[in-house]
């Protein structure tokens, strides 16, 4: 039947047209890296309905990514994309562990990867492009060696490149790993758990940084940037690659409609109204975060109400995003003209900075940490090591952590902006806020800590740098609890306002660098670059990038000018808290070894766990085994240690059994009657235990009822210890029968009695 439809396809000639279009529109390219590794590429197969779709491969892992955007512009200001990043558990041969055994919400590692893919493609989209955009990323296949993660960047990058989506692209993504003073481009997994960074670059042609991601082990900064030099360097070979894609499978873009303005005379009005008015708020050094906002937002409210009053036909909202044009104009050429910012720092100045810690008592650490208007408040929790956080299968199969001993919560409230909100579960900001704290503490963490650790961050207050004051106030939190940090960590956010000149013809305009970003800084200026670390080295960065690309110039002078300013934020830490308390705290947890023997577990454990159920609940004790006779007491406090011992005791003295002597004769009580034998005691108290059919005669038993045993009875058993695997007695009525006793042990009242078989 297949063979008779496709004669019948290859005899008419629109058929055939149609499908040599449909089955052999495949188009591929290969980026071949310098270590060998090769990114292939490739579009026209699958998901075909879309703007743009794309495969990227990297050994046996490819994923597919689609790009799609409406035809018609929504009424907001800015470009509403959406990524979504999600983990297939097909794509590895496994099935979800939960109770639908499909994929369910969003997890942590899939927000954090949407995020960085996000960051790599915003900034690309022309100005004024606001339709909404949707790039969907689905793994096919997925090997365990190579990560996905920065294969999604390129496919989406080739996606949106061969779309008819206005887009300024191609960009190219690789991750970085250092191994013994050698770079390592696109590691594999088990590569990557032993390097001293884990960075993920993505760069646009003529060598331009679009985004940056590193954890790294306290690397220098030299080594760091030697790292995103030779990221960026191979990025140029993806970026070719997808640009021979693109000539080959590219569709003509879209027109961008230029963004709408007032006409030449209410321009001119609104000038003359508002300048003067924001040039004299940006210089007022006497503001603050809410007096400079409410003053701003003072004279845009008079501004266009005047404007509506003069103009009526004018459109109220291209006069308002004119307005903003205005305002952004003059808050960036104030820190040209007078190379000094809002509040009245220096372009290389800290704000001031205070701290404290142990603010309160019942807390195993706490501080506070304040710089300018961002406060937050931290506090360290400890806990069993069973409270760690476990990884899922397919997280841990695509390089995650199989557990976490030590883990970030990070908290913004609205009233922290002096805003409402609701509260409830934490947003992707949060999640990527925490995340990127978490990477700037954990390379000090001890890996021998003997408990679980949660460090809390809240933001009080907030005006721009908030993840970075969690790194300084984690860290002091970390110290105060007693947590012997291999050094004090702090962050700060470098910021980037730029000037085109067109007269010196720069091929990257003009800049100036800010040290230590305000919130409206970020929220005017081009760059978020966050960089985490101690005095010797960098745990963490963040670059958020709403240029087409910066050049490795900013990138290097930004991580000196962060350097800088860790030193000096780490000097005013180390006068509150110089190093990790020594002394315990009265409220540090402690922990104990118990030694068990096989056959008293069932004993401590009770029925059902039980026991253990009771010793959590009365005294807060936890219990987790080490090995068959050994478990680890976990206790809140010292007291509560104490307590618990006595009830365990109190456990095991209840079934407290008498010395029994192997080889020795004891009178032993039926209590049940089975199939396979009777269940027997031989003293109060005691659990039962099998006596099988074939240790009750020397003839073989097929119910124990045939020799009239019945429960209630005393029969005579030989004792032959315990099984060394199973710690069950070893007993037997067949060894007594047609022979001479020895000594029986009487557990009545303790005396010899000579028995007979």
């Amino acid at each position: 039947m297949l063979i008779q439809k496709t004669k019948c396809i290859s005899e008419r000639p629109v058929l055939r047209k149609l499908a040599d279009r449909l089955f052999s529109s495949n188009v591929a390219e290969e980026a071949k890296l310098s270590n060998g590794r090769s990114v292939r590429l490739s579009t026209g197969k699958l998901a075909r309905f879309a703007d743009g779709a794309a495969v990227a491969s990297l050994g046996e892992t490819s994923v597919m990514v689609t790009a799609v955007s409406k035809a018609k512009s929504t009424n907001t200001s800015f470009l509403p994309l959406v990524v979504d990043y999600r983990q297939k558990a097909a794509a590895a041969g496994r099935i979800p562990t939960n109770f639908l055994r499909r994929e369910l919400g969003a997890t942590e590692k899939e927000i954090l990867t949407s995020r960085m893919i996000d960051r790599s493609l915003r900034p690309l989209f022309p100005v004024g492009y606001f339709y909404e955009t949707q790039v969907m990323c689905n793994l096919l296949a997925v090997d365990g060696v190579y990560d996905p993660e920065v294969l999604s960047i390129n496919a989406a990058s080739a996606a949106l490149s061969i779309s008819d989506i206005p887009w300024n692209g191609p960009v190219a993504a690789v991750r970085v790993a250092y191994i013994d003073n050698e770079v390592i481009i696109n590691p594999t997994r088990q590569e990557l758990a032993h390097s001293d960074l884990n960075l993920v670059v993505s760069a646009s042609k003529d060598n331009l940084i679009v985004m940056l991601e590193a954890s790294g082990n306290n690397l220098e900064n030299n080594k760091f940037i030697k790292c995103i030099e030779d990221g960026v360097a191979e990025c140029q070979i993806i970026t070719k690659s997808i640009e021979r894609l693109q000539s080959v499978a590219g569709k003509p873009k879209r027109e961008v409609q230029s963004i709408a303005q007032p006409d030449e005379e209410t321009r001119t009005f609104l000038k003359m109204l508002c300048v003067n008015k924001l040039r004299d708020i940006f210089s007022d050094f006497t503001h603050d975060k809410i007096s400079r906002d409410v003053s701003v937002s003072q004279v845009r409210a008079e501004t266009l109400e005047k404007v509506r009053m003069n103009f009526p036909t004018a459109d109220p909202a291209v006069c308002s995003e004119y307005f903003n044009k205005i305002l952004k104009e003059i808050f960036r050429n104030l820190i040209f003209e007078t190379e000094r910012r809002c509040d009245g720092r220096l372009l290389t100045e800290v704000r001031p900075i205070s701290c404290e810690v142990n603010l309160q008592r019942p807390l195993h650490g706490s501080s506070l940490f304040q710089r300018g208007q961002t406060q937050v408040f931290s506090t360290v929790a400890f806990d069993s090591p069973d409270s760690a956080m476990k990884g899922d299968a397919l997280s841990v199969l695509l390089g995650g952590l199989k557990e976490k001993n030590f883990f970030l919560h990070y908290e913004f409230p609205p009233y922290a902006t002096n805003e409402t909100g609701r509260a409830g579960a934490y947003g992707r900001r949060e999640i990527g806020h925490g995340a990127l704290a978490e990477k700037g503490l954990r390379p000090v963490i001890p890996s021998n800590f003997p408990f679980t650790i949660r460090l809390t961050s809240e933001v009080l207050e907030s005006n721009g740098s908030s993840s970075m004051a969690t790194v300084c106030g984690g860290s002091m939190a970390l110290m105060d609890a007693g947590v012997q940090i291999s050094s004090p960590a702090a962050g700060v956010a470098i910021g980037l306002v730029t000037k085109l000149d067109e007269e010196k013809n720069k091929s990257f305009p003009e800049y100036k660098i800010l040290t230590d970003l305000l919130g409206i800084e970020d929220y005017l200026g081009d760059m978020d670059f966050k960089i985490a670390g101690t005095g010797t080295g960098i745990t963490a960065l963040q670059a958020d990038i709403k240029l087409p690309g910066i050049t490795m110039d900013v990138v290097s002078e930004a991580i000196y000018r962060a350097h800088d300013a860790k030193k000096h934020i780490l000097d005013i830490m180390k006068s509150t808290i110089p190093v990790a308390r020594l002394q315990r705290k009265d409220n540090w947890p402690v922990t104990e070894k118990l030694e068990v023997p096989v056959h008293k577990r069932s004993r401590l454990f009770g029925l059902g766990g039980g026991n253990l159920k009771k010793l959590t609940a009365v005294t807060g004790v936890q219990i987790s085994s080490l090995d068959e006779t050994t478990f680890m007491l976990f206790a809140p406090n010292q007291t509560a240690m104490t307590e618990g011992k006595e009830l365990i005791d109190k456990f095991l003295e209840e079934e407290k059994e008498p010395e029994l002597v192997f080889g020795a004769i004891y009178k032993a009580k039926i209590v049940e009657i089975r199939e396979t034998g009777v269940m027997v005691t031989l003293y109060p108290n005691m659990v039962p235990a099998l006596l099988h059919n074939t240790q009750l005669d020397t003839r073989k038993v097929h119910h124990p009822s045939a020799l009239g045993l019945d429960a209630g009875k005393e029969i005579t058993v030989k004792y032959f210890g315990r099984d060394p695997v199973s710690g069950k007695m070893r007993l037997s009525r067949k060894v007594l029968l047609g022979t001479a006793s020895p000594v029986a042990k009487s557990l009545n009242n303790g005396e010899n009695t000579r028995k007979s078989s």
